[in-house]
């Protein structure tokens, strides 16, 4: 599927737009508190790197993985919180930026934080990092993607995960996003709309193969064994249109043995750690937070 540029970069320009609207959820938060360690012969070319303060190396690693739909979103989006979880959690955070769709579809950018979390594996030590003990985790499409890297090393190996976090992920892609329940009646019809046709671009541009969204590393629901997959967080939202298929994950993975901590905020919209409200927001990176900590000792 060909798409032109144009329309790419214009759909990113306004998302970008709409996302400045935005205040943060924590506005206490330090900024641009990470070093940025320039790589060869990795899978990305810059290791945004935050050390946890006061904490002698090597540390265990944390990866973000951001948010936006496979298609937008910047590593930058996560700043903060990365600092945030690096000091409350003790561990070092790698705020990865990942390839997006559809420069790079379906797996390109489950093939590369994998690739990711094999070189830390074998190149961490180097840095100050212990990825004997390694988390990865992310928000939206960013934990859609760390469920599939926790599948894909399942089946490869490689990386000694001892745990996944997934922040209100989209976990089914077969199943059309105007097809699923939609439990915020306050959404106005016109920007619900607009959301839904979002996320139909979504999936079409990140698996432009409708055919190939069955697969387990595109939507992770449709696995049929999660035995022995790392510890999961599980965090959805009550009005998020994306709280069924996470739910229903969560459940698969407690029914396969996995240890689950699967939690939902009541009153909570898509993304409420980023933009709010802050008191729920606060207290999610406290439990991601608590959960790295116990997971990464």
């Amino acid at each position: 599927m060909s798409i032109p540029a144009v329309e790419v970069a214009e759909f990113r320009e306004r998302a970008r737009a709409q996302a400045a609207d935005f205040p943060p959820a924590l506005t206490d938060l330090s900024y641009g508190t990470f070093e940025t360690i320039a790589l060869h012969q990795a899978p990305v070319t810059d290791l945004m790197l935050y050390r946890p303060a006061g904490v002698a190396a090597p540390h265990p690693v944390y990866v973000n993985l951001h948010g936006g739909g496979f298609v937008l979103g910047h590593w930058e989006a996560d700043d903060p919180y990365c600092r945030l979880l690096a000091d409350q959690a003790g561990c070092a955070v790698v705020n990865m930026d990942y390839v997006l769709a559809p420069e790079h579809p379906f797996p390109g950018a489950v093939e590369q934080v994998h690739a990711l979390l094999v070189w830390l594996t074998e190149h961490g030590a180097g840095y100050g990092l212990d990825a004997t003990r390694m988390v990865i985790g992310g928000h939206s499409a960013g934990g859609n993607l760390s469920a599939a890297v926790c599948l894909l090393n399942a089946e490869r190996g490689g990386v000694a995960l001892r745990g996944q976090i997934l922040d209100y992920p989209p976990m089914d892609l077969v199943t059309s996003p105007s097809a699923k329940p939609n439990p915020d009646p306050s959404i106005p019809p016109e920007l619900l709309a607009f959301l839904l046709a979002s996320a139909e671009k979504f999936d079409n541009w990140y698996v432009p193969d409708a055919a190939e969204r069955s697969n387990p590393l595109v939507s992770p629901v449709c696995a049929t064994d999660l035995t022995g997959l790392p510890p999961a967080l599980v965090i959805t939202a009550e009005l998020d249109i994306l709280r069924a298929e996470a739910d229903r994950y969560a459940k698969m993975l407690e029914q396969a043995g996995v240890p689950t901590e699967h939690v939902m905020f009541t009153g909570c919209q898509h993304g409420f750690t980023h933009i709010g409200p802050p008191d729920q927001a606060r207290e999610a990176w406290r439990r991601i937070a608590d959960f790295l900590r116990r997971h990464l000792a």
